[in-house]
């Protein structure tokens, strides 16, 4: 049915009164709670704590191998899917039998992966009771040029496993910059072979704490930082607690949880133009259709945040269920449509090795109960979801890929980032495009330092000047 020309008009007026009462009343700053440095470790805080930088290696044990090779090797008959379902209903239990579990147990080469896993020089330190490993790779060959460390923050399903591509391009000198980056890549507290907390509260701003100490540990206070998923979240309130340490954040996942926002693309959805192009509509619009697909597919989302060590319990026993349960979560991240294939569509952008590597992070450490926390952690009370509002001054960069879970237009995002440099569409790519689209990611990061740089310098020619 289409809309009167009267009817648009009152509505216009309705969203112009509405959006003038919120604009002026609107709270002009938003508290932000200083942080303590919690003792998430064992026992109590041990001012005698070892805060040495010890080299890490990571090993698959014969045991280990053996036990999970026992595991996939017993794996039962899996449930078929209904016919022409794909991976609606979730991951093909056939196709995770006769594919991944199979080549899980009989082609994937342990001493081979466990070697391209240890090929970057690997750490851990004690930080506020926890145990944090992190890779760190400084560039070689910099002739002249400024080092710049260079933060990245993975996120779940993920791990440091998503930047073993991705750190090459960044750690090479480029001949059209001046400066070329040093990285440090942790795994979160509680992911991979990073310890888990031991008691309740490490949410995702006091992980923001651990990971600005981990920065002072190693001698930098004055760092870039970049992140998707998780790793976005964590920045961006790095750079709220510590913007004298935080010089700019590069994210792939810029993210708004405000009711306002909500609220601003429903009173836009009767003018969509004035928000954004007609091309990109659909992106936002019919909210009804948004609504329903971010309900759907976000239920792990509700179970991690409520009962994560139940669902752990099968994930943690079975390496078929955590292929599965993992799995999914990278096909339709990586491009909603695969989910209607019958494989899920995971080779389109991953070699199974990839895929398995990432699985061996959270197998071997026994991480994928801990790592789901997080969600509990973060998403326990208001208070807690009011932390992910916090407006951001430093300088950001949103990489925005086409196949992302959400979208949200520059002009709403600039409610959150105050200061955004660069927003950038991608022309492909989705959730993990540190391993779907490394170069098309490496790029950005590139180009969005380069224009602090020339900003920076620009500004000092301006001072001398007078």
């Amino acid at each position: 049915m289409e809309i009167s020309p009267v009817f648009k008009v009152a509505a216009g007026l309705m969203m112009a009164a509405v959006m003038s009462v919120f604009y002026f009343n609107k709270p002009s700053t938003i508290e932000v709670a200083e942080l303590s440095n919690t003792w998430w470790g064992p026992g109590t805080e041990n001012l005698q704590a070892d805060k040495t930088v010890r080299q890490f290696e990571i090993l698959f044990t014969e045991a280990q191998v053996n036990d999970l090779k026992s595991r996939l090797k017993n794996t039962r008959d899996l449930a078929p899917p209904l016919e022409g379902t794909g991976w609606t209903y979730g991951t093909s239990g056939t196709f995770l039998k006769k594919n991944i579990v199979d080549y899980w147990l009989n082609k994937y080469d342990f001493k081979k992966r466990l070697a391209y896993l240890n090929k970057y020089d690997q750490f851990k330190t004690n930080i506020q009771g926890l145990d944090i490993h992190f890779i760190h790779v400084k560039p070689k060959n910099t002739q002249g040029k400024k080092v710049v460390p260079l933060l990245i923050l993975h996120g779940w399903p993920g791990s440091v496993r998503e930047f073993y591509e991705l750190i090459p391009m960044l750690t090479s000198p480029q001949a059209d910059h001046d400066f070329v980056f040093e990285v440090i890549a942790p795994s979160l507290p509680g992911f991979g072979f990073s310890s888990p907390a031991v008691r309740p509260g490490l949410g995702a701003k006091e992980m923001a704490v651990v990971m600005m100490n981990l920065m002072r540990r190693l001698g930098f206070d004055k760092f870039y930082t970049q992140g998707g998923d998780w790793g976005s979240i964590i920045v961006g309130q790095m750079a709220t607690l510590f913007p004298q340490n935080v010089l700019g954040i590069h994210s792939n996942h810029c993210y708004l949880v405000e009711w306002k926002t909500a609220f601003k693309i429903f009173l836009y959805s009767f003018f969509p133009s004035l928000l954004l192009p007609e091309e990109d509509h659909h992106l936002l619009y019919p909210m009804k259709k948004r609504f329903f697909t971010t309900l759907f597919e976000t239920g792990y989302l509700h179970i991690q945040a409520t009962i994560p060590d139940t669902v752990g319990i099968g994930l943690s026993d079975s390496p078929a269920a955590l292929a599965g349960y993992v799995l999914e979560k990278f096909s339709y991240g990586t491009n909603p449509s695969y989910q209607s294939r019958d494989d899920g569509g995971i080779y389109e952008k991953f070699t199974l090795d990839t895929l398995i590597d990432n699985l061996m992070m959270y197998w071997i450490s026994n991480s994928i109960t801990t790592s789901m926390r997080l969600y509990a952690e973060s998403f326990n009370s208001f208070s807690r979801l009011s932390d992910l509002s916090w407006p951001i001054k430093v300088p950001t960069a949103c990489a925005q890929f086409p196949h992302e879970l959400f979208y949200y237009p520059p002009k709403l995002l600039q409610d959150k980032y105050l200061n955004l440099v660069q927003v950038t569409r991608m022309s492909r790519g989705g959730h993990f495009p540190a391993l779907e689209e490394p170069k098309l990611l490496s790029d950005d990061i590139w180009k969005f330092i380069a224009a602090i740089f020339n900003f920076t310098k620009s500004s000092e020619i301006k001072k001398d000047e007078f």
